[in-house]
């Protein structure tokens, strides 16, 4: 007899707990504050978290952050992907991943894992066609459940992968997680860079440190005759970057094989390791760990 899935959207669920979760053995919920925001903490046996963020949607945030957890856990640290995207996951396909995710004593959730990463992702616990079709107080009970009842078992870096937009996901993991660092990205097009630039104010405004911004699809080089086009244009991102003051962490080439190596769930750092466009992010990712001083942790 087959174990009945944790959790359906068809089901009815109490807004205390919409991923229907068991209840004995859970830890206590988090208090509310009597007055003021939230109480920052750390996400239990996570060293270092870092959040990827673009405020604007088809960029490429996704497959960028699941690069950069690959390519963190090709340096030997234990690593990662949290999908905090409640409407749209994406992580599932990007790491070829499916099926229910199993509860550990505790009844946390225990992620699943490929290619030497951890992830955890709505995506795991409803169907892949299934709408999840909620109001807020849902969604955010549920991200609540996504921080904070995930049994990591010791990451030395979790990558957030966050939805596009400013709003109530970016504010309560903002005011709720201590976070080592945010990264922003945008393709050149000044319609994605107004909205990413938007996102470097919100990380601002909740005094979550800046890592940088990343420009994707920034050039497209020819297979044939080896020219290179700015489809999007050129430089808009380096340009916002002195603008705002914001580091520029790297360039990530507009290339059909990223797109292929995402769809088929091989992303290119595992695919083609030793290509240009798999070293692009591993020095992306290189750089961001020098800056939460990762490799100390090793």
């Amino acid at each position: 007899m087959s174990r009945p899935r944790l959790f359906s959207t068809l089901q009815r669920l109490r807004h205390e707990n919409p991923l229907g979760l068991p209840r004995s053995g859970a830890p206590p919920q988090l208090p509310r504050m009597q007055r003021g925001l939230p109480q920052k903490r750390r996400l239990k046996d996570v060293r270092k978290t870092i959040a990827v963020s673009s405020a604007k949607g088809g960029v490429g945030k996704s497959t960028i952050a699941v690069n950069l957890a690959l390519a963190f856990a090709r340096q030997g640290h234990r690593t990662g992907i949290l999908d905090t995207d409640i409407f749209g996951p994406s992580i599932p396909t990007l790491l070829n991943l499916s099926g229910e995710p199993r509860l550990s004593e505790k009844n946390q959730l225990l992620p699943l894992s490929n290619y030497g990463v951890k992830s955890m992702s709505m995506g795991y616990l409803v169907g892949e066609d299934a709408p999840v079709v909620w109001r807020g107080l849902m969604v955010m009970k549920a991200l609540q459940q996504l921080l904070w009842e995930v049994e990591w078992g010791g990451l030395d870096v979790l990558v957030m992968d966050l939805p596009p937009g400013t709003g109530d996901t970016q504010l309560t993991i903002t005011q709720q997680v201590i976070l080592d660092g945010a990264i922003v990205v945008s393709t050149p097009q000044d319609v994605a860079l107004k909205d990413a630039v938007k996102g470097v104010e919100m990380m601002r405004k909740v005094n979550v440190p800046l890592l940088g911004m990343i420009q994707n699809m920034s050039v497209f080089t020819c297979p044939n005759c080896n020219h290179s086009t700015h489809i999007f244009g050129s430089e808009g991102v380096t340009q916002a970057c002195s603008k705002h003051n914001v580091p520029f962490l790297g360039d990530i080439p507009l290339h059909a094989s990223i797109c292929d190596d995402a769809d088929r769930g091989k992303p290119t750092v595992v695919a083609e390791p030793e290509s240009a466009r798999a070293k692009a992010f591993i020095d992306i990712a290189e750089t961001v760990a020098k800056k939460i001083e990762l490799e100390e942790l090793s």
